[in-house]
C-alpha cells in the first residue's frame, strides 16, 4: 500500500472514530463546549477535537518516520562502509583484473572503404 494511501486511509478512520466516539462521549457526560461565552455545537466541537486527532496523528507519523528513517540511514551507511572497504582492500586486483580485460577483449574492426 503507497504511503499516501495509507495516510489518507489513516486520516478518515481518526475522523470516523472522532466523530463517532465524540458525540456519544458528549452525551454520556452531557459535556457542553464554549469557545469565548458562546456554547459551540456538538458537531463543531466533535469537529474540533477531529482536527486535533488528525494534527496528533499526522505528529506520529512525522515520528515514526524519522525513527524508520534513521534505521534506514544507518543501514545504509553500514553498507555503504562494507563495500568501501572490500573496494580498499582489493582494488589491486580490481584493477589487474580491469587491465587483463583491456588487452584481451575483442577490439572493434575498423572499416575501410
Amino acid at each position: 500500500m503507497s504511503f499516501l494511501k495509507s495516510l489518507i486511509l489513516a486520516i478518515i478512520a481518526t475522523l470516523f472514530i472522532t466523530y463517532v466516539l465524540g458525540s456519544s462521549l458528549l452525551e454520556l457526560l452531557d459535556v457542553d463546549v464554549y469557545m469565548g461565552s458562546e456554547l459551540v455545537e456538538p458537531l463543531q466541537a466533535i469537529s474540533i477535537s477531529a482536527v486535533v486527532s488528525v494534527i496528533l496523528v499526522l505528529v506520529a507519523l512525522a515520528i515514526v518516520l524519522t525513527v524508520f528513517g534513521s534505521l534506514i540511514f544507518a543501514v545504509l551507511l553500514v553498507v555503504g562502509s562494507i563495500v568501501m572497504l572490500a573496494l580498499g582492500v582489493f582494488w589491486p586486483i580490481l584493477l589487474a583484473a580491469l587491465m587483463i580485460w583491456l588487452v584481451v577483449r575483442d577490439k572493434p574492426q575498423v572499416q575501410s572503404h
